[in-house]
């Protein structure tokens, strides 16, 4: 393995998903932590020049913070395993079952964490059945509030709460204008807060939850990378009981789904104080507002070390697997 005077890094930032500001600003925070412990880091797009540029002159790692689609459902990880190179981060496999929001909180519920009940709609069966019938059902079956959501995706795009069936066509819209599948659930009232786990060789640890309070009635894509929109607490406000839930929740769901080196999950305390799990992240955001970042500084570390110790360990990790 390389000094880490000599340690070179390859930071993927951008992409041409929905997220790709957000995805800019992650990498040029991850590469300006990177520098600060002395890596040579140099920042890529994903374009055509990308994949020939790494084959002729390979780094030592890489740093893939491309967020939303071929950035978190595991393509370019699975890319960059056919060239042999290492990389920060969860497999493929894993992060296609997290960027699949339904099927990871299925997995995810069979561990008994709790999470709000949802019916799964694509664009088609809606379509073909009716939507005033299939509003008509859900409706009925969970009443409202609702929370519609894209299948896949992040930053809460496409993410709206209906409070009325009124509201119901203009937000499904919305919703499948960001995928071809919807995720409608009930609404849970209470405490949203994030809890990131990173792993940096000694096993996964939870640090300490983010509290997430937004000036609005959710935390949306303004509220998540707009400075003064959102108003956060690190640690949360939480009993230490609750804490220590929700930390374990974190783990088992960066356990369950396959997740290596870092990930965040994000979770509503109920008014019972009992932790309904809502997704899971496999490339956090990184930028000066996001929560990880937050959760580091809460537990008294440092982003740059944190950084160069995931990099260091996914270089390990890959030389004992050749």
């Amino acid at each position: 393995m390389s000094t880490h005077s000599a340690l070179r890094v390859v930071v993927l930032a951008g992409g041409l998903s929905h997220e790709r500001d957000v995805s800019v600003r992650s990498g040029r925070r991850i590469s300006e932590a990177l520098r600060n412990r002395g890596v040579d880091v140099d920042e890529r797009d994903m374009d055509i020049d990308l994949l020939p540029s790494l084959i002729a002159d390979p780094p030592d790692c890489i740093f893939p913070m491309f967020h939303g689609a071929a950035g978190e459902d595991g393509a370019i990880r699975d890319v960059l395993d056919l060239l042999k190179l290492p990389y920060v981060g969860s497999n493929p496999e894993a992060c296609r079952l997290t960027y699949d929001k339904p099927l990871a909180k299925t997995i995810v519920a069979r561990t008994g964490i709790f999470t709000p009940e949802m019916v799964v709609l694509p664009h088609e069966a809606f379509r073909e059945l009716g939507a005033g019938a299939v509003l008509d059902a859900v409706e009925k079956a969970f009443g409202f509030p609702l929370v519609i959501k894209p299948s896949k995706g992040g930053s809460a795009l496409g993410v709206s709460i209906v409070h009325t069936a009124a509201e119901l066509p203009t937000a499904m819209v919305s919703c499948f204008s960001y995928a071809d599948c919807a995720v409608i659930e009930r609404y849970i009232a209470g405490t949203e807060v994030a809890v990131s786990v990173i792993d940096l060789g000694d096993g996964p640890v939870a640090l300490p939850a983010v509290e997430i309070v937004p000036d609005g009635e959710f935390y949306d894509y303004n509220a998540r990378y707009t400075a003064g929109l959102t108003e956060f607490f690190a640690p949360a406000r939480i009993t230490d009981d609750v804490s220590q839930r929700v930390a374990e929740a974190a783990l088992t769901v960066h356990t369950i789904l396959g997740l290596t080196g870092f990930s965040r999950s994000d979770f509503i305390i109920d008014g019972e104080g009992v932790p309904q799990f809502i997704e899971a992240n496999v490339a956090p955001g990184m930028t000066e507002t996001s929560l990880l970042p937050q959760a580091i500084e809460a537990a008294g570390l440092d982003l740059s070390e944190v950084c160069l110790a995931l990099v260091n360990d996914a270089i390990e990790a890959h030389s004992a697997q050749a």
